[in-house]
């Protein structure tokens, strides 16, 4: 067990984004399984808390490692005006896209099909995203001020364990379905146009009632 720790110790100073990878496959499904718990669900549901897994670890690690290169590439400096300008920067490019492959990529894993993946997107990303304009610009503030380069995906990772709770809620919320039956339609125009098409249809039915009963007398 020692060596196995050694080993991954290693590897992970040679590539921090293996320590990121890590910690978003843990994290990410606790945080899942705990919104589960906080919501009063009896059972536990393991298999979206299993996809979550995979997605924080394989996705989400992975692009903010990148994110996070290319932004201390472009602002190197560890000051207040380069961490502002790198967490304001982050709200308008990596964090709507980001939350966009989140409702788009774990209904992909639900086997959901392709219009479904579309329509929760639409009809979730901007309230996830006002939450999430609120909390992260500070978070990562501290983070490209404070937070040694090598430890900012793995500082994230902990700082997103409650907002993968949020994700997690806001995943489980019921999408609105858009497809109306016209019969309960509450339109009063879609009502009457309905209602007209009813009406034509039995007046056509006693007139072809009418010319049967006159063909036979």
């Amino acid at each position: 067990m020692r060596i196995i720790f050694v080993k991954f110790r290693e590897v992970s100073q040679k590539y921090p984004i293996v320590r990121g990878m890590a910690s978003y496959t843990l994290i990410w499904p606790t945080g899942c399984l705990v919104q589960q718990k906080l919501v009063g669900k009896d059972e536990l549901n393991y298999g979206q808390a299993l996809r979550f897994s995979l997605y924080g670890g394989f996705f989400v690690a992975p692009t903010l490692y990148c994110w996070l290169r290319c932004s201390s590439y472009f602002w190197p400096k560890s000051d207040l005006k380069s961490a502002l300008t790198k967490a304001l920067i982050e709200q308008v490019t990596y964090s709507p896209a980001a939350m966009c492959c989140f409702f788009f990529g774990m209904n992909m894993l639900e086997m959901k099909p392709i219009t479904e993946c579309f329509e929760e997107v639409k009809q979730k990303f901007w309230p996830t995203y006002k939450v999430g304009v609120c909390v992260w610009p500070v978070l990562q503030t501290v983070n490209f001020i404070f937070v040694p380069e090598h430890n900012r995906v793995v500082y994230v990772s902990f700082c997103s364990f409650m907002w993968t709770s949020f994700l997690a809620y806001m995943k489980s919320r019921e999408t609105r379905n858009k497809l109306k039956d016209p019969t309960k339609d509450n339109n009063p125009k879609h009502k009457s146009h309905f209602e007209n098409n009813v009406n034509i249809e039995s007046a056509n039915q006693v007139e072809d009632k009418n010319k049967k009963a006159s063909i036979i007398r």
